[in-house]
C-alpha cells in the first residue's frame, strides 16, 4: 500500500485562513472546523500544525504583520521624513483595503509572551521612528506622533472599511489631506 501523501503544512494552514479571512472581511468567523473545510482534511488534522484557534489566530496575525511591514519597506525606499510617512499612509491605506480579514490583527499590541509579534511590532515602530527622527522628531514626541498617525489612520481606514462614508467626494482626496493636515502639525513651519 503506498504512503499517504501529506501536502499539507502550516503555512498553508495560515495562508488558507489569511485568505478565508479576507473573504468573509474578518478573523473572527474563522474556526478550525470552517478552515477543515476549506482545505478537505478533518479537522484533528489541523492540530498537526497548529495548536488551536488562539495558536492559529496569532500565526495569522505575524503573517499580516509581515506583510504589512515589506509593504512599507518596500513603499518607502530612498524616501525620509514627510515623504516616508505620508507613503507609510499611503501603504497602510492600501494593506487595509487588500488584507480587509487580516488588517484587524495587526492593530492589537502583542502581550509580552509572544515574542515574534512583538518583535515584528517593534520593527515597524522602529521604523516610523527613524521617519520621525528624520523630520526632527524623537523621545516621547516622536511616540505621541506614532500614536497620533495610527489613530488618524487606523480611524479612516476603519470607517471605510464600515461603509462610513457614503458621500460623492474622493476619499483617496480625503485620506490625502488628512494625512497632510497631520504632518502640517507636525512640523508648523514647514521644517520637515
Amino acid at each position: 500500500m503506498p504512503a499517504k501523501k501529506r501536502w499539507l503544512t502550516r503555512d498553508i494552514v495560515v495562508r488558507t485562513a489569511v485568505e478565508t479571512a479576507n473573504e468573509a472581511g474578518t478573523a473572527r468567523d474563522v474556526t478550525l472546523a470552517a478552515l477543515a473545510r476549506e482545505l478537505d482534511v478533518r479537522t484533528p488534522s489541523l492540530y498537526n500544525h497548529v495548536d488551536g484557534v488562539d495558536d492559529l489566530k496569532r500565526a495569522m496575525a505575524l503573517f499580516a504583520l509581515r506583510r504589512l511591514i515589506h509593504d512599507i519597506q518596500q513603499a518607502t525606499v530612498g524616501l525620509m521624513g514627510r515623504d516616508a510617512v505620508a507613503a507609510t499612509a499611503v501603504t497602510y491605506r492600501q494593506f487595509a483595503l487588500d488584507f480587509p480579514g487580516v488588517y484587524e490583527l495587526t492593530v492589537r499590541a502583542p502581550d509580552p509572551d509572544e515574542q515574534e509579534l512583538a518583535h515584528e511590532a517593534q520593527t515597524l515602530l522602529q521604523s516610523l521612528l527613524l521617519m520621525l527622527a528624520s523630520m526632527g522628531l524623537e523621545g516621547s514626541d516622536a511616540l505621541h506622533a506614532v500614536r497620533g498617525l495610527r489613530a488618524i489612520l487606523h480611524g479612516f481606514v476603519s470607517l471605510e472599511a464600515a461603509e462610513g462614508f457614503k458621500m460623492a467626494l474622493d476619499r483617496e482626496e480625503s485620506y490625502r489631506r488628512v494625512v497632510d493636515i497631520f504632518l502640517d502639525g507636525l512640523a508648523p513651519d514647514g521644517t520637515a
